[in-house]
């Protein structure tokens, strides 16, 4: 399944490029079904992205579910949780879209079959990072829940970065009706190389779905 690699500038230029096809795919899902269900990632790329979005007119804010696509197992107002900044990117009117993980369960398994069960049958879009070790989501090196099919959300085994953590699989992402990833910074040159050949060595390697766009600043742009 061949990615779409679109090149821009810089990392604001990357940030709004990615915030322009999250709005066209919503306002596409709302007019094909009503609604639009979408899931972000953490880390700090997206936080721009976020912003951005806030503003973009075409983004069908009163029809979306923003569904976490990872979280790490933190308490409430961390600043390790995704949550925090997703929360702090987003005005008062956006922030009833969000559909945080419940991540301070005391049944993380339980936890994470709730968040299941609160997804769409599919996504209609799923917004995707890269780590510079390859990781995606939190479907991080060496971990077992790289070797879950039977789930759409699971947790880690191991703490990773000083944190366990929940996150759509695999299933999930395939399931999905769109993947848009945003990338940047010269230390993404050679996991995006990876990624765009679908290298299994990698976990971000191994997303597989039919609609795949990688946003990709200069810098992190393969050679």
């Amino acid at each position: 399944m061949p990615i779409d690699l679109e090149v821009v500038a810089d990392e604001k230029a990357a940030a709004r490029r990615a915030a322009e096809l999250i709005a066209a795919a919503g306002a596409k899902a709302v007019a094909d079904h009503g609604s639009f269900s979408f899931a972000m990632s953490g880390g700090r790329s997206p936080w721009s992205m976020l912003a951005i979005l806030g503003d973009l007119d075409e983004m069908p804010w009163r029809e979306t579910e923003l569904f976490q696509v990872d979280e790490r197992v933190a308490s409430p107002g961390s600043d390790d949780r995704n949550l925090t900044h997703m929360v702090l990117g987003l005005s008062m009117d956006h922030q009833p879209a969000l559909r945080p993980m419940p991540v301070t369960h005391r049944d993380l398994d339980a936890a994470a079959h709730e968040y299941e069960t609160s997804l769409p049958d599919r996504l209609d879009l799923v917004h995707l990072g890269l780590g510079p070790d390859g990781h995606t989501a939190s479907l991080v090196p060496g971990d077992p829940v790289l070797e879950v099919t039977d789930r759409r959300v699971a947790v880690t085994t191991n703490e990773y970065q000083g944190h366990r953590r929940m996150t759509l699989t695999y299933r999930a992402l395939a399931e999905a009706r769109q993947i848009v990833w945003l990338v940047t910074g010269e230390e993404k040159q050679e996991p995006l190389r990876r990624l765009l050949a679908a290298d299994p060595s990698i976990p971000a390697g191994r997303v597989r779905n039919e609609s795949m766009t990688v946003v990709a600043d200069r810098s992190a742009a393969p050679e």
